[in-house]
């Protein structure tokens, strides 16, 4: 088993990470914060783990911190799934950070597949990294592959607070409002029930938000 330690991490030091970051601090919740921290933590550990190399650290981190801004009020999109709301906050975002276009546009398609039920490493790496990672920390999927020192250690750091009920609150929403998205197979899959059941929950750092 690959040792991992949380030091080890360390965000890329960009225009465009250091404002996905501003970004994501300023429109979350600190549940959701530590929510896409954890993502961006999982996903370089997967990548580790699984002796990935060569793939786009700084694409990974900003999709990473915007992944789920779509679903907070100010970026909410009355048509669009929220993945591809937030894709597009990405989009502008990493324009002002001066990313050509085609990058631009990845990292609009690595947080829209962050949602999808599964990704090709050979098609998207990124995309795929960013996938496994938040279902891990959604869902619990894949909760036997990572280090349980290291996952401790994450949790600990930035722990899962109320994430359960709000991210449950929020895609329930998403659903009802938006009912032909991704929001709704996330509900009628139990996203709800997978929350409560994560294992992470059982592995401290869970808290209550004061």
């Amino acid at each position: 088993m690959t040792d991992l330690r949380l030091p080890a991490f360390t965000a890329p030091d960009t225009p465009a990470a250091r404002a996905a970051r501003d970004l994501a601090a300023e429109y979350h919740s600190p549940s959701l914060l530590n929510h896409v921290t954890r993502s961006w933590l999982w996903a370089e550990a997967f990548a580790a783990v699984e002796g990935r190399t060569g793939y786009d650290r700084e694409l990974v981190y900003v999709s990473a911190m915007l992944h789920d801004i779509g679903i907070v009020t100010a970026f909410d999109n009355h048509t669009l799934a929220y993945e591809d709301a937030g894709g597009h906050v990405g989009v502008a975002l990493t324009a002002g950070a001066g990313w050509p276009q085609a990058r631009r546009t990845r990292v609009h398609e690595v947080i829209v597949r962050h949602n999808w039920p599964s990704v090709d490493p050979a098609m998207d790496v990124e995309g795929y990294l960013l996938e496994i990672a938040t279902a891990l920390d959604i869902s619990g999927a894949r909760a036997d592959v990572l280090p349980e020192p290291f996952m401790r250690e994450v949790l600990a750091a930035y722990p899962r607070l109320a994430l359960g009920a709000e991210f449950t609150a929020c895609v329930t929403d998403q659903a009802e409002r938006k009912p032909d998205t991704s929001a709704r197979r996330l509900v009628d899959g139990g996203v709800a029930r997978k929350l409560r059941e994560n294992p992470l929950e059982g592995l401290g750092g869970s808290g209550v938000e004061s």
